[in-house]
């Protein structure tokens, strides 16, 4: 099963912010849209960094609530772990529990076409055990 199984099924919708966002309305972002992650891109839309719901709490435990006036740039991650469209997601799975992180943007030819979570990836890959045991029942129950 690859990324682009998943993104055909959720969707391709990536919430953005420009590195000068304040902290509070990265914030609002998260809770409107019910998301743990936004990526920070410039006017060109390529990636400087992606913010997490991590980042902040650790800014904020770090600066107190003054912290919420910061930009985004001030609070992100720079070193971004993208993956593409093609790749398998138990490899992106194991990205993601190495490296301790949630959220991977996908690229496409550079341009990012969609952002995956851990909880896509589980959720999707629960889905084709379920169908493989299934199928091991329907192959059984035949024989």
């Amino acid at each position: 099963m690859t990324v682009g199984i998943i993104l055909q099924g959720k969707g391709s919708d990536v919430i953005t912010a420009r590195g000068t966002t304040p902290l509070r309305d990265i914030c609002s972002t998260l809770a409107e849209k019910g998301i743990g992650a936004i990526l920070v891109t410039d006017a060109a839309d390529h990636i400087e960094g992606i913010i997490s719901e991590r980042d902040i709490v650790k800014t904020l435990a770090a600066k107190g609530p003054e912290a919420l006036n910061l930009p985004a740039s001030n609070v992100m991650t720079t070193a971004v772990v993208t993956c593409g469209e093609d790749d398998a997601i138990m490899d992106v799975m194991s990205k993601m529990t190495s490296g301790r992180f949630r959220h991977v943007p996908v690229l496409r030819d550079g341009k990012v076409v969609g952002l995956i979570s851990i909880g896509d990836a589980v959720k999707y890959r629960i889905a084709q055990v379920e169908m493989e045991a299934e199928q091991m029942r329907t192959y059984i129950t035949m024989t």
